[in-house]
């Protein structure tokens, strides 16, 4: 099996009891505070990571959050990259196991929409991350309890050292850009050309 890691780290804000993502992102609002996550995505395989149309990752590290009770390790962690769901839309997603500074277990829901906009948006998609914080260890969003929702991002400064932190076999870390970049195309370039084609 040929794997592959990488760190990721993003942040922003969350607004405890409300339930619209940018909303809930506005650090002055009250009931808002800061969260932070630090993880580590492995692919422990990166012939089945290809097949797989989830394309699923394990994700291992903390969040740091002081109204939930400071840094909180990941019971469990998942991650998947640029998820079909529906036409001419991808997602990565994350799901995080943890819990608070009294035990209780929580839920990081969190989602990147990555979609073909006007003008250059691959960016902002792609270090964008419409988050929510669920009552409980839950698989589905659909009927849990949202406690708090926001927006983390990736600064440009944290993306540079993203990228310093990829292992693998060359292979491997071939293999996984080449999905990438053509999950990107798929996303942005594709779409502009069946545009064109239809026209």
């Amino acid at each position: 099996m040929t794997s592959v890691r990488f760190t990721e780290e993003m942040l922003g804000h969350v607004t405890f009891g409300e339930e619209d993502f940018l909303r809930g992102s506005v650090a002055e609002r009250d009931g808002a505070g800061a969260l932070k996550f630090h993880l580590t995505i492995v692919v422990d395989d990166i012939q089945r990571f290809s097949r797989d149309s989830r394309r699923s990752a394990s994700a291992h590290g903390y969040l740091v959050c002081d109204a939930l009770g400071g840094k909180l390790p990941v019971e469990h962690g998942d991650f998947n990259l640029f998820v079909d769901t529906e036409p001419g839309v991808k997602r990565m997603l994350y799901r995080l196991f943890f819990r608070d500074g009294a035990g209780h277990p929580l839920t990081l829901s969190g989602h990147k929409l990555i979609e073909d906009n006007a003008g250059f948006d691959v960016w902002k998609d792609t270090t964008t991350l419409f988050t929510r914080v669920l009552r409980g260890h839950v698989h589905e969003d659909e009927g849990a309890e949202v406690v708090a929702s926001g927006v983390l991002r990736i600064r440009a400064r944290d993306f540079a050292r993203q990228l310093t932190t990829f292992r693998g076999s060359v292979r491997g870390l071939l293999g996984f850009m080449t999905i990438f970049l053509g999950q990107l195309a798929e996303a942005y370039l594709r779409k502009g050309r069946r545009a064109h084609v239809a026209a």
